[in-house]
């Protein structure tokens, strides 16, 4: 039974219904989020926003956390210099947060730590504040990365800064 409901979940989405919630403002809010979190340390953050699954992807199981991993790679969150990217993905459809870190953060970052930014912004999504939520999120991100990745005099900016939307 969960499993269909999720089917129609997915097949229920639409953009149009994202873009509301993610306006331009919350998008450049976003944006000048990670703008302002990677002046404080040498990680790199992308934000991605996806809609949904295709039916396919549901049906064979696909979860929010196995798509935000093929995301990470197909955005090349893992290709910065100093393997300290993060994605902080959205996906739509199932309401969930999930953070994928490369492989210069595992060691130093707790999936804890990421798993309450996550829960930090599905609750303030589930409130309707998809601004703050998504700001609020960012936020906490730059300050883990901080921790353990402060800026240098070489701390190129290697991904985009602007939110995707899927």
């Amino acid at each position: 039974m969960q499993r269909l409901a999720r089917l129609v979940r997915h097949l229920w989405q639409s953009p149009a219904t994202v873009r509301r919630r993610f306006t331009t403002e919350v998008l450049d809010a976003v944006e000048a989020a990670v703008r302002r979190a990677e002046a404080d340390h040498g990680g790199e953050v992308r934000f991605v926003i996806e809609t949904d699954l295709s039916i396919w992807a549901v049906l064979r199981g696909c979860s929010a956390r196995d798509r935000a991993i093929e995301v990470f790679s197909a955005t090349r969150v893992w290709d910065t210099e100093q393997n300290n990217g993060v994605l902080v993905y959205v996906l739509w459809a199932d309401r969930a947060v999930e953070i994928v870190a490369d492989r210069g953060l595992n060691s130093r970052v707790t999936p804890a730590d990421w798993a309450q930014v996550s829960r930090l912004m599905e609750t303030a999504f589930r409130a309707g504040n998809w601004l703050g939520g998504a700001v609020s999120g960012v936020d906490a991100v730059g300050r883990l990365l901080a921790r353990h990745f402060p800026t240098g005099p070489q701390n190129p900016n290697e991904l985009p800064d602007r939110p995707l939307l899927l």
